[in-house]
């Protein structure tokens, strides 16, 4: 039994050595699919160093560049990481489908191969692009995309747009910046705010790809047949990798500037049918409910009471009118307050949206409110609905009763009109005696209190008048006084990103934070109002700076993307640093 538990220790940690020790050795191509003219990249990346090394025969390319070598070894908290690659620049001999056979290698005794890549080269495109180029890498590992969620719609009903910014693992994006933002004509259109960049993983054209979603939109057509969506344009900077290398065999990174478009969208919009449309259709689209309420159904004459119409729902709730309240003549009506409690999400708008009529009555009797209709055009079944409220009777208990009804009882409650009967005494609530008593104040006088605080005053005059003096002194110094007013304010909303210096996503969170809450107290704006255009248009109007506004802008982006990028310390005491001034400056100049 003893030998059998130490065979099986043995083999559990020679289980674990295995699975620590796994080696990965796979093949990586720039592209599945290119012209005849243009170039193809293939790395070979193992995780192991290895001997012989023999690439694929590349039947059907001709190499035009390589073997290039790359090795890579970092320890990270203890944990050694170690990569070696072998790149090659291939070009192709003719348009077809080509198969990149098995590269293998030996690494501690065993053979390792990775897994044969189709290529497709196709007839050759109108520009030939150099493989090599920063601007080409950019363009070929960048995209801006925007998702619809339905290209033909209803009238009325929700769209969501949302653009996703693409970009591969292989290059570092470090700015971007709106050049052409849609204006949705011929849309009621809502942006939805995107508080962070969020990178999340995905594919593109059948590539794995980085992503952020960037902008989201809900849109409503206001008109039929086909609408175009202006394209949405950035301009980003980017570090993308070349062939020179560092002494330590890592490859150097450039820079490219490139702008990208989303591209021109349609959407074509269906008209809402004219079969069994009701009369009373006012254009709500959705998904709803409807009802008619009242605070009280028995009270007396001169009380007043409050009837409401709502709708409650998903859909279009901010788009239509409500139906009317039918009320008895003899009723004294004031116009209806209208309150719309709607968000806004994603997938269209969602809440109610409600008229509510205060009515007086004047003469005792029985007023009925008779049953009204909403009608509503449902996306699900795509049919009209009608939805109807109850009847409704007042009672009022107390009152005078109305004459006319009383000598004549041809006449009905409800379609009679009356002048209004007014209280001889309207303001015989109002108390015109009182129960105060005297207090006693003889205790108070000649006591140590009372000598206290008439002599205080005197002996805090000397004192007010040193710290008036003190006080008139800095107060003339005006430039200093808002150098230091900007330094306090700065230091005030950047205190929570000095006290996580050093860690880097808890650093970038609390300095974006500090920046959006500036701008809320300087600008007196809500955190919804928070855009790029929104801020760039306030502070101009504030004459800040266009210098100050950009950099105020970029220290937002930065914020956004440099939680997904390596930084030092070093790095995030010069943002704090820029963040510091920036906000001093802006202080200083805004108007």
């Amino acid at each position: 039994m003893k030998r059998i538990k130490y065979i099986f220790i043995f083999l559990i940690l020679l289980a674990t050595s295995m699975v620590s020790a796994q080696v990965k050795f796979q093949a990586k191509v720039s592209k599945t699919k290119l012209g005849v003219n243009e170039r193809l990249r293939v790395d070979f990346e193992m995780n192991q160093d290895g001997d012989n090394f023999n690439p694929p025969d590349f039947s059907g390319f001709t190499v035009v560049g390589g073997p290039n070598q790359s090795v890579s070894n970092s320890w990270i908290n203890g944990t050694r990481t170690y990569s070696k690659t072998y790149s090659y620049f291939l070009a192709p001999k003719k348009q077809g489908t080509f198969i990149l056979n098995q590269a293998t290698i030996a690494i501690d005794g065993e053979t390792y191969k990775t897994v044969p890549i189709t290529i497709e080269v196709t007839s050759a495109i109108d520009k030939p692009a150099d493989p090599n180029d920063p601007n080409y890498i950019a363009s070929e590992n960048i995209h801006l995309v925007a998702e619809i969620s339905n290209t033909n719609p209803y009238l009325n009903e929700a769209v969501t747009v949302v653009y996703k910014f693409y970009f591969s693992s292989s290059v570092n994006v470090t700015n971007l910046n709106d050049v052409d933002v849609p204006k949705y004509n011929d849309f009621w259109s809502q942006d939805i705010p995107v508080k962070e960049l969020k990178l999340e993983k995905g594919t593109f054209k059948g590539e794995d790809y980085n992503y952020v979603v960037y902008r989201k939109a809900v849109l409503y057509p206001q008109k039929t047949g086909k609408l175009d969506l202006e394209p949405l344009t950035l301009d980003i900077t980017v570090q993308v990798p070349t062939n020179r290398r560092d002494i330590f065999g890592s490859r150097l990174m450039t820079r490219a500037n490139k702008r990208v478009s989303a591209g021109s969208r349609s959407i074509t919009v269906k008209p809402l049918p004219e079969a069994g449309k009701p009369v009373d259709f006012t254009g709500a689209v959705g998904e709803f409910d409807f009802n008619v309420t009242t605070t009280k159904t028995s009270l007396d004459a001169s009380e007043s009471l409050q009837a409401k119409i709502a709708v409650k729902g998903k859909g279009n709730l901010k788009l239509f009118t409500l139906p009317k309240l039918i009320l008895p003549s003899s009723l004294e009506v004031y116009e209806p307050e209208h309150t719309e409690n709607v968000k806004t999400l994603l997938r269209g708008m969602e809440g109610s949206v409600s008229d509510s009529y205060t009515l007086v009555p004047q003469f005792k009797g029985k007023y009925p409110i008779p049953s009204i209709s909403f009608s509503y055009f449902d996306l699900k079944t795509e049919t009209y609905k009608r939805l109807n409220s109850d009847e409704i009777v007042i009672d009022v208990l107390e009152g005078p009763v109305n004459s006319q009804m009383a000598s004549s009882p041809s006449h009905d409650a409800s379609t009679t009109k009356h002048s209004v009967v007014l209280n001889s005494e309207p303001f015989a609530f109002i108390k015109t005696k009182t129960d105060f008593t005297p207090i006693d104040t003889t205790s108070f006088f000649k006591t140590r209190t009372f000598w206290s605080l008439l002599l205080l005053p005197f002996l805090a005059i000397p004192l007010a008048i040193v710290i008036r003096k003190k006080k008139a002194i800095r107060d003339a110094d005006a430039f200093g006084n808002k150098i230091r007013k900007a330094d306090k304010l700065a230091r005030k909303y950047l205190s929570h990103a000095k006290k996580a210096m050093g860690q880097k996503e808890a650093f970038y969170i609390a300095m974006e934070k500090a920046l959006h809450n500036y701008l809320k107290a300087k600008l007196q704006i809500e955190t919804s109002d928070l855009s790029k255009d929104k801020i760039k248009t306030l502070l101009i109007e504030r004459q800040v700076d266009a210098e100050v506004i950009v950099d105020f802008k970029n220290l937002l982006e930065r914020c956004e993307l440099a939680r997904y990028t390596p930084i030092d310390i070093v790095t995030m005491q010069e943002d704090y640093d820029k963040a510091a001034k920036t906000i001093s400056i802006i202080d200083k100049q805004a108007r």
